[in-house]
């Protein structure tokens, strides 16, 4: 699976739009890295818990939108986008979307 920010693949040409694709998650904090980030936020310093938090939900959201594109037959996804959004209170949304296509390689 292909997956680009741009509207375009290089060295390709898009054959077919399929549509919008998505995929989500929803991470709470969890009380042990909360503490080991206050103690971060009075030295000063990467909060390397969080860092880590929000990579690991950045790829669960894209590994969903690229199963809902797969699932719908397409082998790219272009003009992929994050959106985050605050749930309740310690628990936030990732979203990953993009638009599914199937690319054809230029001749």
């Amino acid at each position: 699976m292909i997956i680009s920010t741009a509207e375009t693949v290089a060295g390709h040409r898009i054959v077919k739009t399929i549509g919008l694709v998505r995929g989500n998650t929803i991470r709470a904090r969890h009380i042990g890295r909360d503490i080991k980030a206050l103690g971060r936020n009075i030295v000063g310093g990467e909060i390397s818990e969080y860092t880590k938090l929000l990579a690991e939900a950045r790829e669960q959201a894209l590994d969903r939108m690229v199963e809902e594109a797969t699932g719908l037959g397409a082998n790219a996804i272009i003009t992929t986008r994050f959106a985050t959004s605050m749930v309740a209170s310690g628990a936030a949304e990732l979203l990953a979307f993009g638009t599914a296509v199937i690319v054809e390689p230029e001749s």
